[in-house]
């Protein structure tokens, strides 16, 4: 196996396992055990079970900390949890680099690359959880996905981006954004679809993304960046 400073990873997110095989193992991709043979398991099952230790401790977190009703909470929650918050939690501690998968994986970008950040970072939290228990693993959640929930809450980023565009360019001209399909592109199977936000004639965000819809949310998205 390639080397990598799991030591290095392990100061940097403040935890000291007992077993670094458990940290190691929530790195490896699937794909990597395709080319590899130095290593059995991939990190699919540490990733089952940080899914449901995440999602504990962010419901926790919000039913002790917010009087709101059940509606406000679960959106706060989804939006929390979802894979663009957690890949962007996985990239800002540097996880990309302790990534092990195969040749073809390592050249994966935008929506593919972003879920396995995400998953890499449930399967740290599973393995955070197996060796040292319940109350690192919700440490370590705490101070690198719940610290979010402010800037979620206060720019209402728990509403999907076509919303958010939309009540904006409704708000600012009274104009309602209208997507057009720019690029269609690979085989049936696997199409990439390249979209356009427009208000009137006025490009203002791309996208692009495996259906229809989902390029529309990106364009949204990459318009807000630029459309305030």
């Amino acid at each position: 196996m390639v080397d990598k400073d799991f030591k290095a990873l392990q100061k940097k997110i403040g935890v000291d396992f007992n077993d670094e095989g458990l940290l190691t193992t929530a790195f490896i991709h699937r794909s990597y055990l395709n080319e590899n043979s130095d290593y059995k398991e991939h990190n699919e099952r540490l990733e089952f079970l940080g899914d449901a230790v995440l999602e504990l401790v962010v419901t926790e977190h919000l039913y002790k900390n917010y009087p709101n009703p059940e509606g406000d909470l679960t959106n706060w929650r989804s939006a929390l949890v979802k894979t663009e918050t957690i890949s962007d939690a996985s990239r800002d501690l540097g996880f990309e680099n302790y990534l092990f998968m195969s040749r073809g994986e390592s050249k994966s970008k935008g929506r593919a690359r972003q879920l396995i950040l995400a998953n890499c970072f449930e399967a740290v939290i599973g393995a955070i959880y197996m060796d040292k228990g319940y109350t690192s693993a919700k440490k370590f959640i705490s101070e690198n996905l719940i610290r979010r929930l402010p800037e979620i809450i206060e720019k209402k980023l728990y509403i999907d981006p076509k919303s958010r565009l939309q009540e904006l360019a409704q708000r600012k001209e009274s104009i309602t954004p209208k997507y057009d399909v720019l690029e269609e592109s690979g085989p049936d199977h696997q199409r990439t679809f390249k979209v356009g936000v427009f208000l009137e004639k006025r490009k203002i965000g791309e996208g692009k993304g495996s259906s229809k819809q989902l390029a529309q949310q990106d364009a949204a998205e990459d318009a807000l960046k630029s459309y305030k």
